[in-house]
């Protein structure tokens, strides 16, 4: 028996990723129907039109369904994956072009620019969490691909959905690590562990045997380059940081940067025009490689095996966003961690790995702190906890600069932030 599948932002350039995965699966992902959901309705038919050219040389049986309704979209939903961007492009420009005028780096899920995002996403992921709760089918599945991934998938689990959360990091370093090895991917696990976008890989196990050691003491320079981060820096942690710690380490650095050039917003907005531009052609049914220049690099495999394995059960290993739940044994049990968990028809179970040294847990602690006051403070709409979460985050760095950083988020956020008044 197939299941339902409903796409929150179902117009993203990202979904014939996400169409694809689930082709390459059909032997074990039996979805009857695929419902793309997006509030903008030439997106949607555009998007739409590509994915249905996908499914239908594909031979894949799932019926394909375009809809601006919620309720329609999640009623008798097994799987609500969410892939939605409040205020669009537009809002993530404003995200990676205010902090910069404070001394702040300007990005869209790390620091000032991410605290903006989880003001707008989490309410509209939790009203259609609410939503699915209401009209999905028994136990319906919330997927969040949504940044800050963590953030909304702590604020899901908080409020008693269920949920996992996804990223594609982890899967873009384990394809990384198996073509340097010469190896399939499934013979590559990482020990990856931390928060969303705040993680480091501990190490890197080829047929159970750690190679890490090996690169550390070999390709040293070769890392530090892929990393973007001082080849001394990864030596003394000891294993390897995420991209996204750069923000971190090398703050002043980034910030200089981000003085020139274009914007990754800008970018992206470029990107996406050329796309949908593309996705217009009625001869086109394939993903085309433009895709690949998005960001969104193996989120198919990523989406499409965590919705398998919860389907069929097979006990599949990815890294995934879900309650600590003692597997870093230094971290509170209820705490969203991102680590490696096992999949089956029961949720995914984190695997038990060693504590984080002091250097990785004092920022993890810090930046988990920010989280939740920034989640009480979306769902409040409560200027003061706002203030005080924006002046926990680890990439603000005082009471004037969270101060007048908030008056400039909320002026710009306005339409996207009714709780917090006109």
């Amino acid at each position: 028996m197939g299941v339902k599948v409903a796409v929150a932002g179902g117009g993203s350039t990202y979904t014939p990723e996400l169409v694809e995965g689930f082709v390459r699966r059909a032997d074990r992902l039996p979805v009857d129907e695929l419902v793309l959901l997006d509030i903008d309705p030439e997106r949607l038919e555009i998007v739409g039109g590509v994915a249905g050219r996908m499914l239908e040389r594909a031979g894949y049986g799932a019926r394909l369904h375009l809809s601006a309704d919620a309720e329609e979209a999640v009623d008798g939903a097994s799987f609500v994956i969410v892939q939605l961007r409040v205020g669009g492009q537009a809002a993530r420009l404003l995200d990676e072009t205010i902090p910069p005028r404070f001394g702040c780096v300007g990005q869209e899920t790390t620091g000032p620019g991410g605290f903006a995002k989880g003001l707008r996403t989490i309410p509209v992921v939790l009203d259609l969490a609410e939503l699915t709760a209401r009209r999905g089918a028994p136990g319906a599945w919330i997927v969040d691909f949504t940044n800050p991934t963590g953030m909304v998938t702590q604020a899901l689990l908080d409020e008693g959905h269920r949920a996992l959360g996804l990223c594609n990091v982890a899967i873009n370093l384990q394809r990384h690590f198996a073509s340097r090895f010469g190896v399939e991917p499934e013979r590559v696990e990482l020990e990856h562990v931390g928060l969303n976008h705040l993680s480091w890989e501990r190490a890197i196990r080829v047929d159970g045997i750690d190679r890490l050691p090996e690169l550390l003491g070999s390709s040293l320079d070769e890392l530090a380059r892929e990393a973007d981060l001082p080849p001394e820096l990864i030596a003394a942690i000891g294993a390897i940081p995420s991209y996204y710690l750069r923000y971190y380490y090398l703050m002043n650095e980034i910030l200089e940067h981000q003085k020139s050039g274009p914007t990754r917003a800008e970018e992206v907005i470029e990107i996406e025009t050329r796309l949908l531009e593309m996705y217009r052609d009625p001869a086109l049914a394939e993903k085309p490689a433009l895709l690949e220049r998005r960001g969104g690099a193996y989120y198919s495999e990523a989406a499409a095996q965590l919705v398998a394995s919860l389907v069929a059960g097979t006990g599949d290993v990815q890294v995934l966003n879900v309650r600590n739940g003692g597997a870093i044994p230094n971290l509170a049990d209820d705490d969203v961690v991102e680590v490696a968990a096992r999949v089956d028809r029961d949720g995914a179970h984190p695997i038990p790995v060693g504590p984080l040294s002091d250097d990785m847990l004092g920022l993890v602690e810090h930046a988990k702190a920010y989280e939740r006051l920034t989640i009480r403070a979306a769902t409040s709409g409560d200027r003061a906890l706002a203030l005080k979460a924006l002046l926990s985050n680890p990439l603000v760095p005082d009471y004037p600069t969270a101060s007048a950083l908030l008056d400039a988020i909320l002026d710009a956020n306005r339409e996207h932030l009714p709780r917090f008044g006109a």
